[in-house]
């Protein structure tokens, strides 16, 4: 670290084709950001030096370069404005416009952002959006600290078309591996491979990797606008197999409850935007930013509109839903449990005869209960198959995973198959996993102590034990 410390800090003071460095602004996963000079317009620029694996790669190179001059020509108030992309000594750097600011995470972390200042960074931000994917791109990465404001008041998106590196060359495989408890604390890292985005504020499609478009970009603003709003992320885990869970198939707690001053308008644009599938969220960015703008004329002016009949029930809904363990299904046994209990008050009943019935539902309780344990059987031979996989526990209603150095498909499958457990339950909690790697050879040993070891792979079963327990 403190070599590349040393190197970054040397670049001070050089002058790079016209670009005269300054001083340092930070540095991330894709390279380290200078304050400059271009000497030949005298302006303040930003300079971006990528990191050279980024681009070692030539077809991963040639559709980086090819976005980013798609980025270039983009020009909207909310959009940062590259100006230059060029190459000195073998690395790529762009140069874009300086901005004097700060991040929305930070603003947030100083609770500098008050109701007002989220909606306005939304609208604006919602507006520049509309702009890059009418013109045909796609961020990938919006989160809080790809958001700046000015001193005066103006929100700018950064590294438009910059995503598009972490998306893995057709003709090399990727195999970055995911850190393993690293990525949901604080603002998540980027992933690179299959998945690409940052953990936390990626869409449920790009959680699975799958094809994106405009609305995926929507779900991911509506993340920011949740997190400024409330302080919180939406979807949050302790692992990164946690969080990309959440984001998939979970709903997210409703705003007006992280924070009930909230105007219902604010959870209904909220919710529109995190809706899981993509049909069901805003048809593109120009539609959000209406909807932001009409909401930011009510607060304004003082006015709260109310919702209508359909959106109130809505909300009425979502509240009993957090509210009853389960969710839908805790619901439906509670309102099943009511009817058949009003039925027998009101009827004339041989309580005697119940004793049969009852029999019966204790027997399919129990089917039902067993169920989880088979599913979990099957789980395990299933996971099994994947050759980094050295060890699985089952314990209770939770799922470890030991693997060799996990990568992202493992995760992406055990998330797959976990949520199809839970989806067939009938009863009882839902079952969670983790995933865990880089274990010490001590630590691995004392996981093999624990009860509820069902599946040990050869070559680290211990002496004298099935090697291979199913």
């Amino acid at each position: 670290m403190e070599g590349n410390a040393g190197a970054a800090n040397r670049m001070i003071g050089q002058t790079l084709k016209h670009y005269k460095i300054e001083s340092l602004l930070g540095r991330g996963g894709m390279g380290v950001v200078y304050k400059a000079l271009d000497v030949r317009l005298q302006r303040p620029v930003a300079l971006k030096m990528l990191t050279p694996n980024l681009v070692s790669n030539p077809d991963r190179r040639t559709r980086f370069l090819r976005e980013a001059q798609s980025a270039a020509v983009l020009t909207h108030p909310a959009i940062a404005q590259v100006y230059d992309i060029d190459e000195a000594d073998g690395s790529i750097f762009i140069a874009m416009e300086y901005i004097d600011g700060k991040t929305v995470s930070r603003l947030i972390a100083d609770g500098e952002l008050d109701l007002m200042g989220a909606v306005e960074v939304a609208h604006q931000i919602a507006e520049g959006l509309a702009k890059a994917h009418e013109a045909g791109i796609l961020h990938r990465d919006i989160k809080s600290d790809n958001i700046m404001v000015t001193r005066d008041g103006h929100a700018k998106l950064l590294d438009f078309g910059l995503a598009k590196l972490l998306e893995p060359a057709t003709d090399v495989p990727d195999t970055s591996g995911i850190p393993d408890r690293t990525m949901t604390k604080g603002h998540g890292r980027t992933i690179p491979g299959a998945v690409m985005g940052t953990l936390s504020y990626m869409s449920p499609e790009q959680a699975r990797g799958l094809e994106l478009d405009p609305r995926s970009d929507i779900f991911s603003l509506g993340i920011v606008l949740y997190e400024m709003v409330t302080s919180e992320l939406p979807f949050k885990g302790e692992t990164p197999l946690d969080t990309m869970h959440a984001i998939a198939y979970e709903e997210a707690k409703p705003v007006t409850i992280m924070r009930r001053s909230l105007p219902p308008h604010v959870h209904r644009i909220v919710t529109r935007c995190l809706r899981k599938r993509p049909e069901d969220r805003y048809p593109d960015a120009r539609a959000l930013a209406a909807d932001l703008k009409r909401l930011e004329q009510d607060l304004e002016t003082g006015s709260r509109r109310s919702l209508p009949p359909g959106e109130r029930l809505k909300a009425w809904a979502i509240r009993l839903q957090a509210s009853i363990p389960y969710g839908n299904k805790g619901i439906l046994i509670v309102a099943v449990a009511v009817a058949v209990t009003a039925v027998l008050l009101a009827a004339r009943i041989n309580w005697g005869s119940l004793i049969g019935p009852a029999i019966i539902g204790l027997f399919i309780y129990r089917v039902a209960r067993n169920r989880k344990r088979q599913m979990l059987a099957k789980f395990a031979q299933k996971i099994a198959k994947i050759p980094s996989v050295r060890a699985v526990i089952v314990k209770e209603d939770k799922v470890t995973v030991l693997a060799d150095k996990p990568q992202a498909n493992l995760y992406l499958r055990v998330t797959s198959l976990i949520e199809g457990i839970n989806k067939r339950l009938v009863f009882g909690k839902h079952v969670e996993a983790e995933v865990r790697g880089e274990l010490s050879e001590e630590e691995f040993q004392k996981f093999l102590r624990q009860t509820g070891v069902v599946y040990v792979r050869d070559d680290d079963a211990p002496e004298g034990s099935a090697k291979a327990r199913k």
